[in-house]
C-alpha cells in the first residue's frame, strides 16, 4: 500500500516535468480507482472496529483485498469470516465486487459466496443500490455494519 502512495507522489512531482514520449506517459498514468482507493483505503483501516481487520495479498494492489470480520457477539460468536473484495477498473460508477470465502448458512450469502445486498448492486428495485457518491468506509459503517448487527444475531 505505501509503495502505491509513493508512487502517486512521485507522479504528482513529474507532473511539471513532462516526458516528452507518449509511451512513457501512458505508463506512469496512474487510474481514477487507485487514486481514490489510496485514500478510502486508509480512511477505512482508520474507522474499522477491532473484530474487524484487513489484509492486502499484494501491497501494490489496493484493488484487491480481504477482510476478516470476527464477531464478539451473535450467532456468528468467535467464528472467522473472510471476505474477498475487488474494485473493478470502473470503480466508483459501479460497485466494489464482495465474496464470502468462509462456508456459512445466512440468507444473504449463497452457497458460492456470493453476497446478496442491495447496496452491492448496480441497479437495484429498492433504490438502494450502488451510487457513485458512495465510499467503501462510508458502506461499511452505515450499512454491512447495521446489517451485521441487525440479523446476525
Amino acid at each position: 500500500m505505501l509503495t502505491l502512495a509513493s508512487k502517486l507522489k512521485r507522479d504528482d512531482g513529474v507532473k511539471g516535468s513532462r516526458a516528452s514520449s507518449a509511451a512513457s506517459d501512458s505508463s506512469r498514468r496512474i487510474s481514477v480507482r487507485d487514486r481514490l482507493l489510496v485514500k478510502e483505503v486508509a480512511e477505512l483501516e482508520a474507522n474499522l472496529p477491532c473484530t474487524c481487520k484487513v489484509n492486502f495479498p499484494d501491497p501494490n494492489k489496493l484493488h484487491y483485498f480481504q477482510l476478516t470480520v470476527s464477531p464478539d457477539e451473535s450467532y456468528y460468536q468467535g467464528g472467522k469470516f473472510q471476505f474477498e473484495i475487488e474494485v473493478p477498473e470502473a470503480y466508483n460508477m459501479v460497485p466494489p465486487k464482495v465474496k464470502c470465502l468462509t462456508r456459512i448458512w445466512h440468507p444473504n450469502i449463497t452457497e458460492t459466496g456470493e453476497i446478496c445486498l442491495s447496496l452491492l448492486r448496480e441497479h437495484s428495485i429498492d433504490g438502494t443500490g450502488w451510487a457513485p457518491t458512495r465510499t467503501l468506509k462510508e458502506e461499511y459503517r452505515s450499512k454491512v455494519e447495521d446489517y451485521i448487527k441487525r440479523y446476525a444475531r
